[in-house]
């Protein structure tokens, strides 16, 4: 796997990064991982209770749609990778909702991120409630939930809010890109039920991304007043930041 750029931690270095990344990303599915595996948590069979399907499987027999048994199967593994990218993508985001602070981050950026848990809350349920409409079973335990996302949770810790969000970007970028291959696929299988499901979800993703994005541009109010105020007459985004600034 390609190692992950690290630039300065300008805006403009930021986001190159961020956009490097994702050039970089190669996301699979998990289409070899179906029914039980002894080595993936969560998958223990040493209990005393009745089971009556596999995890990551579908029924033999149509769950009241009428699409081949291969088709089913392979779209409830693509859709239970993007659940399991979600809640990967949710925790995060629960994180960075907790731990906002500074004068301009911490009211706004609350809110912000209160929408984009909202969201990616409801397209978790979406996606969960088609894979169990093809027959499946959706993946529920967190780790192994974080074993199959083709998207991995930052380091521990309190980062910057900067670092907080342009990981958040970075999420929302690969989650684009995977979900228009599940798209394009459900096309030509003619599972259109999952493309209309699907379609929606991206664009309210690219909705959220567009959102990241504009909050990591390089303008602020308190970086435009320092323009202002030293006299120097020039654009805000024409002079990079002093390294040793605390304002970004």
């Amino acid at each position: 796997m390609p190692e992950k750029l690290q630039l300065p931690h300008t805006p403009a270095g930021q986001l190159t990064a961020t956009m490097t990344n994702l050039a970089n990303f190669q996301g699979q599915f998990n289409m070899d991982k179906s029914g039980y595996n002894p080595n993936m948590p969560g998958h223990g069979t040493n209990h005393d209770m009745v089971t009556r399907q596999q995890p990551r499987t579908v029924k033999k027999v149509g769950a009241g749609i009428g699409l081949p048994y291969e088709v089913r199967l392979e779209m409830a593994l693509q859709l239970d990778d993007h659940q399991c990218a979600l809640n990967v993508a949710l925790h995060q985001y629960r994180k960075h909702h907790w731990l906002t602070e500074g004068a301009e981050a911490f009211h706004s950026l609350h809110h912000l991120l209160d929408e984009h848990i909202e969201k990616t809350s409801k397209h978790i349920d979406e996606i969960g409630e088609r894979v169990a409409r093809l027959g499946g079973v959706p993946t529920a335990h967190p780790v192994t939930q974080h074993e199959l996302s083709y998207i991995k949770h930052e380091v521990e810790g309190r980062h910057s809010i900067r670092d907080f969000l342009r990981n958040d970007l970075e999420h929302e970028l690969k989650i684009q890109e995977m979900l228009r291959k599940t798209i394009r696929r459900a096309h030509e299988l003619g599972d259109f039920g999952t493309v209309e499901v699907l379609e929606d979800i991206l664009v309210e993703r690219e909705d959220l991304g567009y959102h990241l994005y504009s909050v990591l541009e390089d303008d602020t109010l308190v970086r435009g007043m320092t323009h202002l105020l030293d006299g120097q007459g020039d654009m805000a985004g024409d002079r990079p930041m002093p390294p040793d600034s605390k304002l970004q």
